[in-house]
């Protein structure tokens, strides 16, 4: 299988813990040629959507070594050609990520196997598409009126803030009915009325982490990764400082991936993270879910060849072709 993975740069890749790279190490074991590109370098040209790429070989699988990958030529190839595309730019999901999936969208089109599937990483808002579960969520709102925002926060007592477009853990901001930072808060995020917010109820089983359930071609992936907050934090994002602890699911997490996972699968995301707190679900992660790494390392399970031979599954290939 001719794989072609759309990345960011690889200099700024940490093989330690980096999910692209354990795809693309399970994938080249397995048989499998690995193609690279970068957002930037998928075009529409001649009435084809093609891509500036080069062919990379792993010259170090380990994770360790700095001089981890040698590269072919530079090369220009329809998306067409290759047996799969995997979408693993990190977010933002700004303009030029979508514009990106307009692309991949028309190179499906043309024959290409794209994963996630474009239209469905542009239909699934990684915040607001829990709306659609209100059976798995926490109290929620998502509004213009910052009126309504300080309302819920007096009805829930407690609430975290959070813009339908961050990343990482970023512009999340958490604030009870007395705080007396409410008003500047809301200003913040909400900007008098002019940028919608969501809002949803506190969690306090956020202190025993924020869980990342993984959904692989309609399974659910039996351990989960528990970000824990950093002192003081009320984030467990490993981007803002949590510590990331792997764990088999609780009967609740199970439960909320089984029901999710066909759904999802259906639509054409074969890989889906969500993130759990407590008993509820608060996201759901389609651009570029993580954490394979370290459910490995802790646990042993190999999360990445799971994903290999589902990609072989859902493409009709077979190891080695």
């Amino acid at each position: 299988m001719r794989i072609l993975v759309i990345l960011d740069p690889l200099a700024g890749i940490k093989t330690y813990k980096d999910t692209t790279y354990s795809m693309m190490v399970a994938a080249e074991a397995r048989g499998h040629e690995i193609h690279v590109c970068e957002q930037r370098e998928i075009a529409l040209d001649g009435g084809r959507v093609v891509a500036r790429l080069r062919r990379l070989h792993l010259t170090d699988a380990t994770g360790g070594a700095l001089d981890w990958y040698r590269l072919d030529p530079e090369a220009v190839a329809p998306l067409a050609a290759f047996d799969a595309v995997l979408m693993r730019k990190d977010p933002p999901f700004d303009m030029e990520y979508v514009y990106s999936t307009y692309l991949l969208e028309l190179a499906q089109r043309q024959g290409a196997r794209v994963f996630n599937d474009p239209r469905a990483i542009r239909d699934h808002n990684e915040k607001f598409s829990i709306s659609e579960f209100p059976e798995f969520t926490a109290p929620m709102i998502v509004t213009r009126d910052p009126v309504r925002l300080r309302e819920f926060v007096v009805e829930q007592g407690e609430a975290v803030f959070k813009l339908l477009d961050g990343m990482g853990g970023a512009s999340i901001f958490r604030a009870r009915s007395d705080d007396p930072n409410l008003s500047v808060i809301i200003e913040t995020l909400n900007r008098f009325g002019e940028r919608t917010v969501m809002a949803q109820g506190f969690l306090p089983e956020i202190a025993q982490g924020d869980k990342r359930v993984l959904l692989i071609g309609g399974q659910v992936v039996p351990y989960c990764l528990a970000r824990i907050p950093k002192a003081g934090e009320a984030r467990g994002n490993l981007a803002a400082g949590g510590t990331g602890v792997a764990r088999e699911l609780s009967a609740r997490d199970r439960a909320i991936g089984e029901a999710l996972a066909p759904v999802l699968a259906a639509r054409g995301l074969l890989l889906v993270g969500l993130d759990v707190i407590g008993e509820c679900i608060t996201e759901i992660n389609v651009t570029s879910p993580t954490c394979f790494q370290e459910i490995r390392q802790q646990t042993g399970f190999d999360v990445a060849t799971l994903f290999v031979e589902a990609l072989e599954r859902a493409t009709g290939a077979a190891s080695g072709s």
